[in-house]
């Protein structure tokens, strides 16, 4: 089993900047894709961004491209999502996710963190 437990959400003005934290615990040796995803109310979850355990890959959606990035500290087996130029259009709870696959849908993931709010004021 592998436990996600996200931190960094909060209220912030369009434009402005959050980092959001994602600490992974348990059998993060069996993990291939680590992976951030949002739901707005009434709204489907989507993908945001991806990043491969190894850090070899990240993918983005294209609605933040050039806008979010993604890393990873393998010491402390946290994957980090950087959000600048925040849009009201951003709100949403944010995911983390994990994978033993190569996957970046949301029925490819096995384990989830509950949830951070991210809130963008315009």
């Amino acid at each position: 089993q592998v436990q996600l437990v996200e931190s960094g959400g909060g209220l912030v003005q369009a434009g402005g900047s959050l980092r959001l934290s994602c600490a992974a615990s348990g059998r993060t040796f069996s993990l291939y894709t680590m992976g951030w995803f949002r739901q707005a109310p009434g709204k489907e979850r989507e993908f945001v961004a991806a990043i491969r355990w190894s850090g070899s890959s990240v993918y983005f959606a294209d609605s933040v491209k050039g806008r979010f990035t993604i890393s990873r500290d393998s010491a402390k087996n946290t994957v980090y999502l950087q959000m600048n130029s925040l849009k009201p259009e951003d709100t949403a709870v944010y995911y983390c996710a994990a994978s033993s696959i190569a996957t970046m849908a949301p029925r490819g993931m096995e384990y989830w963190g509950k949830g951070t709010l991210v809130t963008v004021s315009s």
